[in-house]
């Protein structure tokens, strides 16, 4: 399919999916799914094709019925899209009236209606896309034998966290510390950034895991964004993903990584710290050198073990099945 005839394949929907609604919290922050603003049943992932090839979208909700967007040829990132940003075509546009209408590059219009996203070119229907919720293929994964149970929110909750606090719905809190320290070891963790429509870069739901307390992977709702360092699944200060495979706000998520600490004789680093990271099943990072303690690190480089650590950044970021496999 010709980018131009893409570009107007992946614009917008009006989705018939129901969301109970509800009054954002203090600063426009929503933390339940089943509590949301209308925007939220709007804003998300779309799959479709437009004459005949497969195309990928991806809708941001900014606020008060406005929205951006951003297209892919191929399918979604990680889903079909070959990684090529210059293909992208992106888009804004609002709902007037119950119908959400946006207007992208290359003169392409699409009306979202019905929870029917169509793409027209001038007068002419050309494609049409549905929105689809993914699920990472590791979500719910369970702790192998020899596995340290950090968070399961049953039998492990707080007390196995300095500074731990659990949701009323049993979830982990951002802002503690592992009680337990390690040196090279695999993790998994299920992560929930909340909805903030009208919040714009690090504002908008970010915390961060920090591996051995020292270097760190950042959460945060880039959903639709670069994949910068700084963003969901950037190391930060040091590389950014291979892929942006941030899903929306208030999904679960999931890193899998398998990190090796760095190497020391005699006081001094002989060796960098690297790591291999899987964001919602995707290769994000293979083999990456972490060469320095990232911004705002708890802990500098050293050759002791280190500890899992939650970042506290004002954002209520939630956690769930963490488990790590010492190596």
């Amino acid at each position: 399919m010709k980018s131009t005839t893409f570009a107007a394949t992946l614009l917008f929907s009006s989705l018939s999916i129901s969301f109970p609604l509800a009054a954002p919290g203090k600063g426009g922050v929503y933390t339940d799914p089943a509590k949301v603003d209308a925007d939220y049943a709007i804003q998300g992932e779309y799959v479709g094709t437009v004459e005949g090839d497969k195309a990928g979208g991806q809708v941001i909700a900014l606020g008060d019925g406005k929205f951006d967007l951003v297209g892919y040829p191929g399918g979604l990132p990680g889903d079909g899209w070959d990684g090529n940003k210059e293909n992208r075509i992106k888009g804004t546009g609002a709902t007037v009236d119950g119908v959400t209408t946006l207007k992208c590059e290359r003169g392409m219009t699409v009306t979202i209606k019905d929870g029917k996203m169509t793409v027209r070119e001038g007068d002419k229907e050309i494609g049409s896309l549905e929105r689809v919720v993914r699920e990472s293929p590791t979500l719910g994964a369970r702790p192998p034998l020899g596995a340290v149970v950090l968070f399961d929110g049953k039998r492990h909750g707080a007390d196995l966290w300095k500074g731990g606090r659990v949701t009323e719905d049993g979830l982990l809190m951002e802002g503690c510390t592992s009680k337990q320290t390690f040196g090279d070891f695999k993790i998994h963790l299920e992560f929930r950034t909340p909805y903030k429509p009208k919040a714009r870069g690090q504002g908008r739901g970010n915390s961060g895991f920090y591996a051995h307390g020292r270097y760190e992977v950042q959460i945060l709702d880039s959903f639709g964004l670069e994949g910068e360092h700084n963003e969901c699944g950037g190391i930060y200060s040091t590389k950014a993903p291979l892929v942006n495979m941030c899903y929306p706000p208030l999904q679960w998520q999931t890193y899998d990584f398998d990190f090796t600490a760095a190497r020391f004789k005699d006081g001094k680093k002989v060796k960098d710290a690297h790591v291999t990271i899987h964001h919602n099943g995707v290769l994000i990072h293979d083999k990456t050198v972490c060469d320095h303690a990232t911004t705002a690190a708890p802990m500098k480089e050293g050759p002791e073990p280190g500890p899992v650590y939650f970042q506290d950044h004002g954002n209520p970021v939630r956690f769930r099945n963490v488990w790590v496999v010492p190596k």
